[in-house]
């Protein structure tokens, strides 16, 4: 008897594991495949939770990779004037905007900036992140505790390569590709 309890027990904890694994693991899919990323909702909860609710609601969905530098990251998140398929995209816009949510305070931690981290794009004020992010290329840490890591590419980082590279020293995207959804796994 005592037998069958504990393999109760070890089904019950191994089903919660792993449905809690799947929690924190979100879809990004581009024209070129699919990117696998794990969320680190233990050292950026706020920013986790933000990013979710906003793919969830499909409000990354079209929206642009409006900045991107060869060897450096790819930015993208910008819901206001970014999304390509509404009428508030602005190109010349994309990147000054965020979402009707409330900018979010940091959650610097020691997660280093390596290739396919996950980070928060903000303003010079350390609590202006709100729904732009950027994906690493390249390990940057100087970046380190001072931006929101609260992600990683775990599969598909080549097609993170893939996004087309902007130009000049900001890395402004004439023609970007977009984000065709964003969704939990």
């Amino acid at each position: 008897m005592l037998k069958i309890i504990y393999i109760i027990f070890y089904l019950i904890f191994i089903l919660s594991n792993n449905t809690n694994a799947k929690e924190n693991i979100m879809i990004l899919k581009l024209k070129d495949g699919d990117v696998k990323i794990e969320m680190f909702s233990d050292v950026a909860p706020n920013h986790v939770k933000r990013i979710t609710v906003l793919a969830n609601n499909e409000k990354y969905d079209n929206v642009v990779f409006h900045r991107v530098i060869e060897g450096f990251m790819a930015q993208t998140g910008d819901v206001k004037f970014g999304n390509s398929e509404t009428k508030g995209f602005d190109l010349r816009k994309a990147g000054t905007g965020g979402s009707d949510l409330p900018d979010l305070k940091q959650e610097f931690n020691d997660v280093p900036h390596e290739r396919g981290t996950l980070s928060m794009a903000r303003s010079s004020d350390p609590d202006s992140a709100n729904s732009q992010f950027f994906i690493c290329f390249e390990a940057a840490p100087f970046l380190d505790r001072n931006y929101t890591v609260f992600g990683k590419v775990i599969e598909g980082m080549e097609f993170i390569d893939m996004v087309k590279k902007g130009e000049g020293p900001n890395g402004s995207v004439s023609d970007p590709d977009k984000i065709i959804s964003f969704k939990s796994e």
